[in-house]
């Protein structure tokens, strides 16, 4: 369902065509045959080399980016180049150098394409389940609290808690979101984000609602570390836009809960928190989701802004951290149509990975980045090398752009479906069309909101036991994977 900031977030995004359209440097295509093979060569035998690292790992972070199917990495990828004044072909998204890869199933127990709540709940807790539910069971169905509690899965996150490490989130998305939410809640519906969205008989049989539980439901002395957008789901009604029908504010209540804890809810806020003397931090940018990247304001951090204060925090405790880190509005892009949105959003991702890299020890620390799932986003045509990542397919050697059968140009990005579809005759598309603040790349199925796509996404994996990160997985087993490198639910046994 695309949230109602979005129309305007979009708009906004879109405006920034002209002023973010990367300068194009001139595509490699004189590299000679001698040099392919040679590079190629050189590649495999650095492989041949890598040594796999079976220490037990010290820390985690797992990097989700929301709806980053295998199309959005290969667009992403070649912004990011664009962006530096190259081609684009030829770069890596930072993780995309990772040593370990592969492929991963996405779908849901009783649905063949997912959604982020149920792939958050195999992610975080070792077991599949059903559409739209956070960490209940597969037998419970969604929408139902009589008997949830009794299928709990338990997360990732309680068991570091119980093993005495530290936790955190990091979210661009609302923190009662389906992805961030698995971290921390238990819920039959992911709508339950605020009580006021509580039905009667989720009241009745005692279920709370996702935001209160970033208090109340932790194992050990809970987050360490919440930052991400949603402040309106944690105030009471008649403070600012808040939601909350029980009168609770939860910021407050952060603070109160233990010594040294801190609030904030602008970037030179968070720039000024003094980590040192810190104990808990919680950080609420945004009303809803925070900002888009490609219009995103002072006011807001970035993912990796976000990413670097959570693993100073985190980084504190001596017996290791969980970190879980998502781009969430990757998927809030693609779902309005707006490819603009969510590659920015892509490449701000592949920063954020960037900065934890320079912050931990890759002998000590595992990291993977995956998508919950994917999207129905498409690059098509023949364009040539270095063609604008937004702009029309123009083939090799042509400085025109290519026609299909009406006679009319199209853009290499495309949706199978979504709000960029057009009635009646398809328009007559030229740059300054696809410069327009309002244009989204055509789709083909009108629909209010573009979906998911159900193909395999990807994971990259460095660190101790990232190699288990290999060949085909179900989604459930990157939990296990977690898990073993952590030896974590040994530990939280004891």
């Amino acid at each position: 369902m695309i949230k109602h900031k979005l129309k305007a977030a979009l708009v906004a995004a879109s405006a920034l065509s002209t002023a973010f359209l990367p300068t194009i440097g001139q595509a490699d295509d004189t590299k000679s045959a001698e040099a392919w093979l040679t590079d190629g060569a050189s590649t495999i035998a650095d492989r041949a080399e890598r040594k796999v690292n079976t220490k037990r790992a010290k820390n985690v972070i797992l990097f989700i980016g929301d709806g980053m199917g295998i199309s959005t990495l290969t667009a992403g990828r070649i912004l990011e180049g664009q962006l530096a004044g190259h081609s684009g072909e030829e770069n890596y998204l930072s993780f995309e150098r990772f040593p370990n890869t592969g492929l991963v199933k996405t779908y849901n127990v009783d649905a063949q394409v997912a959604d982020s709540a149920g792939t958050a709940s195999a992610l975080n807790t070792g077991s599949k389940t059903r559409i739209g539910v956070i960490n209940t069971g597969p037998s419970q169905p969604k929408g139902v609290c009589k008997g949830a509690m009794a299928t709990a899965l338990t997360p990732l996150a309680y068991y570091a808690e119980k093993a005495g490490m530290a936790t955190g989130i990091v979210s661009t998305a609302r923190l009662t979101h389906a992805t961030p939410a698995a971290v921390y809640a238990h819920s039959p519906s992911r709508e339950w984000e605020v009580d006021s969205q509580l039905p009667a008989e989720a009241k009745e049989n005692g279920c709370r609602d996702i935001a209160a539980q970033i208090l109340d439901s932790m194992q050990g002395d809970g987050l360490e570390v919440a930052l991400g957008g949603g402040r309106r789901n944690f105030l009471p009604q008649g403070m600012g836009k808040g939601r909350r029908a029980d009168g609770r504010n939860i910021p407050q209540e952060w603070l109160e809960s233990r010594d040294g804890s801190a609030y904030v809810e602008t970037a030179s806020d968070l720039h000024k928190v003094d980590i040192a003397s810190t104990s808990r931090l919680l950080g609420l940018f945004d009303d809803s989701h925070m900002q888009f990247e490609a219009q995103r304001s002072d006011d807001q951090p970035d993912l990796a802004d976000m990413t670097a204060a959570a693993i100073k925090m985190l980084q504190k405790d001596d017996d290791g951290f969980y970190l879980m880190v998502e781009a969430g509005r990757i998927d809030h892009g693609h779902h309005g149509g707006s490819a603009k949105a969510a590659l920015f959003d892509t490449v701000a991702l592949s920063k954020a990975v960037k900065k934890a890299l320079e912050m931990v020890d890759p002998e000590e620390t595992l990291i993977l980045v995956t998508a919950d799932h994917s999207h129905v986003f498409t690059m098509a045509g023949y364009p040539k090398r270095g063609n604008p990542i937004f702009g029309l397919v123009t083939g090799p050697h042509e400085t025109e752009p290519t026609l299909a059968e009406d006679g009319k140009p199209y853009t290499t990005l495309a949706y199978q479906n979504g709000p960029g579809a057009v009635k009646g005759e398809r328009p007559h598309l030229t740059e300054d069309i696809i410069a327009d603040p309002h244009f989204r790349p055509q789709a083909l199925v009108p629909t209010r909101s573009e979906t998911h796509g159900g193909e395999d996404v990807a994971v990259f994996g460095i660190g101790p036991w990232s190699h288990l990160a290999n060949g085909m997985l179900e989604q459930n087993e990157i939990f296990h994977i977690m898990d073993y490198a952590l030896k974590l639910r040994e530990r939280a046994s004891k």
